[in-house]
């Protein structure tokens, strides 16, 4: 149970520990100072902030306390330059409160002047970009130029991936010794330690096996149909009727608006791990502003499918190939309401299926051919990204070691199988783990 005061909290030994935890690290890590608070200022208010960690099954594996401060009291351009995480260094005079249950007894007056960037502060995230990635380049990574959120580390054929999520990380090794090293490095600077195998990310469970990886949503699916009292319904096979149109539908009657969003919402999501259902449910989100009773139906009917495919997933075997192969369709003027085009697509790097899309074509296409010709080029496109981003690795032969995935709470880490070349029958073996704050 996550308390909502620190009263409740310093009831129960296990979230004292997490809140000493926490302050412990600000002191190691010189976060703040306490000091006076000088006259022409005034000082920020914190609050303590108590989370479960839970994995995929729904059991608490910590109990996280946070503390943070409260931002919206500060003024910009007094004291903050712009909407600015954790850790690193600011340049702004600012002060906070002493925590809350926590004062300093003989010095209950004084005040902390912080130093490094708290959560809560509108430094924080751009104090947290700045840090991390200096901190990365300064230990020899790479920074990629596609996406500036992933770093790479190359040793002879050997290779570490560092991508960055908010103040998450995810980083995977082909080799063991390279993610115990990243791991090492991260607690030295961040005070990170160890959580275990990596099975559950932002609601994608991750399973590794001998023969590579499965990521699916179950769990996720399970909770969505229970939110939408779809868990005892009949199932169907097929994602939407045949032969029927999605169309405006104006003469039918309305129907709540926030709970189609919602559930068009939570569907979207679900994307993430399930190409089966994106067309239907982007086709779907296309009538958001005034759903009609045959929207709600076709949503539902996805609910339904769900009900009866709810394990689905995708598989990244070890031994795929490493060569990227896209596809691409388009219908010709299908959309009822101002006769564009729907292109959709997908890219495979070898047997993985690594990306897939689903969009309305811009232009209104005069021919077949000409919406074919538009296709191809949004196809290239994003190969030509794709392959771009990838080249870090691309040209790797990696030999057969074990590697191993490591996830932080303020860095988590979910590994993505590197096969060797193309035409190569093997790729390395991969195992996560967990790292934490």
């Amino acid at each position: 149970m996550e308390p909502k005061k620190p009263v409740q909290a310093l009831k129960d030994p296990s979230w004292v520990e997490a809140i000493q935890d926490e302050l412990l690290q600000f002191k190691l890590l010189k976060v703040w100072t306490l000091v006076d608070l000088p006259k022409d200022k005034w000082a920020i208010g914190t609050k303590w902030v108590f989370r479960n960690k839970k994995d995929e099954k729904g059991i608490v594996v910590k109990n996280k306390a946070r503390l943070v401060a409260r931002g919206n009291t500060q003024e910009e351009g007094i004291d903050y330059d712009e909407s600015a995480f954790l850790y690193g260094k600011i340049e702004e005079e600012v002060y906070v409160c002493q925590p809350p249950g926590f004062e300093d007894l003989d010095f209950p007056d004084k005040v902390y002047k912080v130093e490094k960037a708290l959560y809560g502060l509108h430094q924080a995230p751009i104090a947290w970009y700045e840090t991390l990635p200096t901190y990365l380049i300064d230990n020899g990574f790479y920074r990629g130029q596609i996406d500036k959120t992933l770093f790479s580390k190359r040793h002879k054929d050997v290779i570490l991936l560092v991508q960055v999520y908010v103040d998450d990380i995810i980083f995977g090794s082909t080799k063991k010794e390279l993610s115990a090293k990243f791991e090492k490095l991260m607690h030295d600077k961040f005070q990170m330690s160890s959580m275990g195998e990596l099975s559950f990310f932002l609601g994608l469970q991750v399973q590794q096996k001998s023969d590579g990886i499965f990521i699916s949503q179950d769990k996720y699916v399970a909770d969505i149909l229970k939110k939408f009292n779809f868990s005892t319904v009949k199932t169907t096979s097929t994602l939407m009727e045949h032969n029927k149109a999605f169309v405006k539908d104006a003469k039918a009657e309305d129907v709540d608006v926030h709970l189609y969003r919602s559930m068009i919402g939570s569907l979207m999501y679900l994307t993430a791990s399930r190409p089966d259902i994106t067309f239907v449910v982007y086709a779907c989100t296309r009538f958001q502003v005034t759903p009609k009773t045959s929207h709600l139906h076709a949503v539902k009917r996805i609910f339904i499918y769900l009900k009866g495919q709810p394990k689905l997933g995708l598989r990244y075997p070890i031994d795929s190939p490493f060569d990227l192969k896209a596809y691409s369709d388009s219908d010709y003027a299908r959309f009822s309401l101002d006769k564009k085009s729907t292109t959709v697509g997908c890219q495979f790097l070898g047997k993985m299926l690594i990306s897939w899309q689903c969009k309305k074509q811009t232009i209104v296409a005069n021919s077949t051919t000409e919406v074919e010709y538009v296709d191809a080029a949004n196809c290239c496109r994003q190969e030509d990204r794709m392959e771009k981003a990838a080249t870090t690795a691309s040209s790797l032969e990696v030999e057969h070691d074990n590697g191993n995935i490591n996830r932080t709470q303020s860095m988590e880490t979910l590994n993505e199988p590197l096969p060797q070349g193309t035409g190569s029958s093997s790729g390395p073996k991969c195992q996560v783990t967990i790292l934490g704050v």
